[in-house]
């Protein structure tokens, strides 16, 4: 269980679905030799990928290149379905990071066959959250310094003023394909500077004004036999 300070208390995080959106920002949609896309770019990751503040990132067998990504996440509120743009505030609980772990070599292999991309974003420990849910009433997430460091070393910098698809329009789209459901997460997407994690990294994921998520990263390698 993964429990987040929020409020004046803690915020249990039990999501039913984890909505990932690719490519939005422009920069890091180039970095990967994409387009700029016309409409929202989304995935699913599985709530059995997450852990909170302080854990640790596991570096799976089958992957040789997992990348780091920072995201500005959104906490779902309450349930809506077709919610226009207007009011799609409203359904907003807070915002938290979220790093969106992703094993690169394997997406690459996936995008290749014209095959899903859920291997390589599944795993369990790839969806790092914390280190706090801060109300939406307490933070305007429009222009937010966001940025990862590893071992110190600044990877990615950037502000979320740069997202192409802004969180009113990200909620009006994914609702119209299915129902959000409170608790669930959206993750709005990675800035440009993603780069592969090593066995000894300490990652340090922050946003302006919602804090600093760190983690640790181990080879799967290492622990198991």
């Amino acid at each position: 269980m993964i429990r987040l300070p929020f409020r004046d208390g803690f915020y249990e995080v039990k999501p039913s679905k984890i909505i990932c959106l690719g490519r939005n920002y422009a920069e890091h949609a180039r970095e990967l030799g994409h387009e700029v896309p016309e409409e929202p770019v989304i995935f699913l990751k599985p709530p059995s990928a997450l852990i909170g503040p302080g854990q640790t990132i596991i570096l799976p067998r089958k992957s040789n290149h997992v990348d780091h990504e920072v995201e500005l996440a959104v906490i779902i509120g309450k349930r809506g379905k077709n919610i226009p743009r207007a009011k799609a505030m409203d359904y907003v609980l807070g915002y938290t990071i979220l790093m969106d772990i992703t094993a690169r070599d394997l997406q690459w292999e996936a995008k290749k066959k014209g095959l899903p991309w859920t291997v390589a974003k599944g795993f369990d420990t790839f969806a790092p959250i914390g280190p706090r849910i801060v109300d939406k009433r307490e933070i305007n997430v429009d222009d937010l310094e966001i940025g990862l460091k590893v071992n110190g070393e600044i990877r990615q910098l950037s502000r979320t003023s740069k997202m192409i698809f802004k969180i009113d329009e990200i909620i009006e789209y994914v609702s119209s394909i299915m129902t959000l459901e409170k608790g669930d997460i959206i993750a709005t997407g990675t800035p440009e500077g993603v780069e592969p994690l090593r066995h000894g990294d300490v990652v340090e994921a922050w946003i302006e004004g919602i804090g600093t998520l760190r983690e640790g990263v181990l080879a799967e390698r290492s622990i198991l036999c």
